[in-house]
């Protein structure tokens, strides 16, 4: 399929933060999570209906490595991605990004 990928500034910042928090606890672990970010990213790319739906039109792929899942919707002409959000925090933040 390989829709575009559009990540939105909320899920940037998800990523952000994410990065630096590996990156205090060891050097080089935020960078090991990013890219296991874009590996995660090139397969919705490629298969973006293979996820489960998790709420309406939601999708998440759980990364391997590190408790994150990646929350998206498919649209006709792009993937949108609209939260990497840690597997421990309450999903009910998530609510209003979809």
């Amino acid at each position: 399929m390989d829709l575009p990928l559009l990540i939105r500034s909320e899920a940037e910042a998800d990523i952000d933060e994410a990065y630096r928090w590996y990156e205090d606890q060891q050097e080089g672990l935020g960078a090991e999570f990013v890219k296991v970010l874009e590996d995660a990213f090139a397969k919705i790319r490629t298969h973006p209906e293979m996820y489960p739906l998790v709420h309406r039109n939601a999708h998440r792929l759980l990364i391997p490595k590190f408790p994150y899942g990646i929350f998206y919707i498919v649209e006709p002409e792009a993937i949108i991605v609209f939260a990497v959000f840690h597997g421990h925090r309450d999903p009910r933040r998530l609510k209003n990004r979809s």
